[in-house]
């Protein structure tokens, strides 16, 4: 279960005093306990799962990736390099990113598991995919092909 990795993880950056990844693991304990809290409000008494889990790595990843960008144009590469290096410890958690041609085939799947024929049912081919391949592909990337093939 990514939780108790999570947690494990924590552990030994503690006992190593390796502080950046320390901070980045508590980072993201902090964003699951967040959502286990929104989650407890309904009638989910053992708060997020996995998949969910893997939603909010992405989510983080992404906020990064934004951040180095922005960083890198305002020329603050001390901070930039510092996103990098917790986008480095985030993505140890997510499953393997998919190459182009699994890619490729996961949206073919998908296309067809919803019967994708026009660019209106791109919502709910993207919807498949983030189901079905939660951290493994960039869906800012995806959106593009997927947005190719429909229209």
């Amino acid at each position: 279960m990514l939780r108790e990795r999570i947690s494990t993880e924590t552990k030994g950056a503690m006992k190593a005093k390796d502080s950046l990844r320390l901070s980045t693991l508590r980072l993201i304990s902090a964003a699951i306990k967040d959502r286990d809290i929104a989650a407890r409000a309904g009638d989910n008494a053992e708060g997020v799962s996995d998949d969910e889990i893997l939603s909010i790595l992405s989510k983080m990843i992404k906020q990064r990736r934004d951040s180095v960008k922005a960083y890198e144009e305002a020329g603050r590469l001390e901070l930039a390099e510092q996103e990098q290096a917790e986008i480095d410890v985030i993505s140890e958690f997510l499953p393997r990113m998919l190459t182009d041609e699994e890619t490729e085939a996961a949206i073919a799947a998908a296309m067809q598991k919803v019967g994708a024929s026009s660019i209106r049912d791109m919502g709910k081919v993207m919807g498949e995919l983030k189901t079905t391949h939660a951290g493994q592909m960039d869906f800012g990337k995806v959106g593009g092909q997927v947005k190719a093939r429909l229209g």
